[in-house]
């Protein structure tokens, strides 16, 4: 026999929806009385993009089985985290993403060699958010924290997640290795000056070395860009 429940997906939710299902309650036709968890994702919505889950306006949570005539109402997540204690992972399609939030100094680990089971494993061991644009990922069971990049445009990936986790606030540019994520620390000049090449040696004086890959970096003119960038991006905060 098969059972309708009525559902109503709000807010950023509807990213997942076609289109004749934004904004709207529709009907959910299933047989038997599956977890409201797997009903949900079965329409397309991951689980760590819930916040709350009501059916006949009683709050539930994801074991929740559903019942002929159930009227379920899901509300996003709502994220405001700590700038200083935010730490991601990304998937294989997001390595400019990863460059851009390394340069405005956030935590972020990514391998273009990671696969679904590795960065699932880190996410859980070094309690990182991830960051995708593949939905299945963040259906997995395991997964507790993740999050769907909604546009293609890296420029625009970067402001949709500085806005989604509100953390305009926590841009520190220039702390991190943008190649391997790890933090620079300022180095004396004459320490390094063998592994500079001429004209770096005879024009700049500031420089800074990756604690693990070992890079070095000054303020050259590519400095100077990504400066102005970051400017850009924290006054469209403001």
């Amino acid at each position: 026999m098969e059972n309708r429940a009525i559902f109503h997906f709000y807010e950023e939710l509807n990213d997942f929806l076609p289109l004749d299902k934004k904004e709207t309650a529709f009907v959910y036709s299933f047989r038997g009385n599956p977890a409201v968890k797997d009903a949900i994702e079965a329409i397309g919505v991951p689980h760590v993009e819930i916040n709350l889950i009501q059916v006949n306006d009683q709050t539930v949570d994801f074991r929740y089985h559903l019942k002929n005539n159930d009227v379920v109402s899901v509300y996003p997540v709502q994220r405001k985290i700590e700038g200083k204690e935010i730490k991601f992972i990304l998937d294989v399609h997001l390595g400019k993403l990863a460059k851009y939030l390394r340069m405005c100094g956030f935590d972020t680990a990514y391998q273009n060699d990671y696969n679904d089971k590795k960065i699932i494993e880190i996410s859980l061991e070094e309690n990182r958010i991830i960051l995708t644009r593949d939905i299945g990922i963040l259906k997995v069971k395991s997964v507790s924290n993740g999050y769907f990049i909604r546009n293609q445009d890296w420029k625009a990936q970067l402001t949709e997640v500085l806005k989604h986790f509100d953390l305009y606030h926590a841009i520190t540019p220039f702390i991190r290795c943008i190649k391997c994520n790890g933090k620079l620390e300022k180095i004396e000049k004459e320490k390094i000056i063998q592994q500079l090449e001429p004209l770096t040696q005879k024009y700049f004086d500031t420089f800074f070395r990756c604690t693990h890959c070992q890079g070095i970096f000054w303020e050259g003119s590519h400095f100077d860009r990504m400066s102005s960038f970051i400017n850009t991006i924290k006054n469209s905060g403001n």
